[in-house]
């Protein structure tokens, strides 16, 4: 871990574009991609509900796109929750609006766990 608290590195696996490998660098850049898609996602904002809680949240911006040619941005908005050291496990969901016939106002989610080296 960094001294400022930051997880340099992230490996996991999630259920995003259906099941996925999940990478994040930084606490920052999430990179995901799946059987159905892949995505990347910029985690602008962390915060905690209590010091004495593992459960923080976070908001972010980012972008998508499926095998199938569909393409789109999104805004995650999630929770994780410190599992134990070194394990943890999030939960987002994400408004996102769909580019590939004109735009499409929809509302995505997902599910994962990452171990922080």
């Amino acid at each position: 871990m960094a001294a400022d608290g930051a997880k340099n590195f992230s490996v996991g696996m999630a259920v995003d574009q259906e099941l996925s490998v999940v990478v994040e660098i930084d606490d920052k850049y999430r990179g995901i991609i799946g059987n159905d898609g892949m995505a990347f996602d910029y985690i602008a904002k962390r915060g905690t509900f209590d010091q004495s809680m593992p459960l923080t949240w976070y908001v972010g911006v980012g972008g998508w796109y499926e095998w199938d040619d569909e393409f789109g941005v999104r805004v995650p908005l999630g929770l994780n929750w410190e599992l134990s050291k070194g394990w943890d496990l999030y939960a987002q969901i994400h408004p996102e609006v769909d580019f590939y016939k004109g735009p499409d106002l929809q509302i995505g989610g997902a599910l994962g766990i990452k171990y922080n080296f």
